[in-house]
């Protein structure tokens, strides 16, 4: 390996910001490269930070003769399923157009290590739980299909080139690193653990719970929830482990874990000791009853075990930010 210099797309998102924040504490140097359509430049801190697109190839091969990096972490994608199913366009320009220019770039600049911000809606509506890797890729919107397109064209890249990757497979990304300043802060926010912490603080008037009749034990769907520090580390094993040889590869990331919503709440009433007032919604369409992870793979080939499996401890994590973003 003969850089410690790591090249992290999207570094000043939400888990793109962890990330670096990890690769330093490691002792590499993270350098983020971000165009800050959604992310924010306070999260970089003190990182090398290049504000720019992935669709700029020639700024793409600068950055690349300047550094000399030992592997890219791509994060820099558009996530919102609602808005890719109102806008595909976005998210296949975005996700899929903007990645085949940053390999490209890579291929280029003889970078031959990639680390792929995957998700779980490659699997589309399950079969079964919990979901491990042989399950059917079916995704149904198009930020699922984003994200499948990359995967093959990943597949595609090992086969033909010096290339390796690990295309890692997230369920629901949540907590904080409040220490580090470093947090969910999305614009619009969709994820649910910070909207019901707006809901705790009055930044909303109230939690809307998109349906309470699903087959599960309350009636309200359960997903697999996972520290946003239990990610960041399962990224840094798959990188290390393809350092050592290890085969490219894809990996679910979730603990195994199931939570419905109706317990998330009641979990984040007991952390905030608020009321979080909830309205009933309609069911959301594609919303599956169940999505939980098999992280076995992950756990077995990537030595990686998820230390913060309890929600409770995600959701105050989550807590301590929200209300120290507050106080600033």
């Amino acid at each position: 390996m003969p850089t410690k210099k790591i090249l992290i797309t999207g570094g000043a998102g939400y888990i793109g910001s962890h990330m670096a924040a990890h690769v330093a504490r490691a002792g590499f140097t993270p350098v983020i490269f971000d165009d800050f359509s959604t992310g924010h430049r306070a999260a970089c801190g003190n990182f090398d930070c290049v504000t720019g697109s992935l669709h700029n190839s020639d700024l793409l091969k600068e950055v690349f003769a300047q550094h000399s990096f030992a592997a890219v972490m791509h994060f820099a994608s558009f996530i919102q399923v609602g808005e890719s199913v109102i806008d595909p366009a976005k998210y296949y320009y975005n996700n899929v157009a903007g990645t085949l220019t940053l390999l490209r770039a890579m291929l280029a600049g003889g970078v031959n290590y990639f680390i792929f911000s995957s998700s779980a809606a490659v699997y589309g509506e399950p079969d079964y739980a919990p979901i491990d890797e042989s399950h059917r890729i079916a995704p149904i919107n198009p930020y699922g299909h984003s994200k499948w397109i990359i995967e093959q064209a990943l597949q595609d890249y090992a086969a033909s080139y010096a290339f390796k990757y690990c295309a890692l497979r997230y369920f629901n990304a949540a907590g904080a690193d409040a220490e580090q300043g470093l947090g969910e802060c999305h614009d619009p926010e969709t994820h649910l653990i910070p909207l019901i912490l707006q809901a705790a603080t009055g930044q909303r008037a109230a939690i809307t719970v998109f349906g309470n009749d699903y087959p599960t034990e309350d009636g309200t769907c359960v997903r697999d929830y996972i520290h946003v520090k239990d990610l960041c580390n399962a990224h840094w094993l798959a990188l290390q482990a393809l350092w050592h040889g290890a085969p490219s590869n894809s990996y679910n990331l979730g603990t195994g874990v199931g939570y419905s919503v109706q317990q998330v709440i009641e979990i984040a009433r007991n952390v905030t000791k608020a009321m979080i007032p909830i309205v009933l919604g309609k069911r959301r369409a594609g919303d599956p009853a169940v999505l939980v992870a098999d992280p076995s793979r992950a756990m077995a080939e990537l030595n990686w075990t998820p230390e913060y499996i309890d929600l409770t401890t995600i959701v105050a994590d989550a807590w301590k930010f929200c209300r120290n973003k507050e106080t600033v």
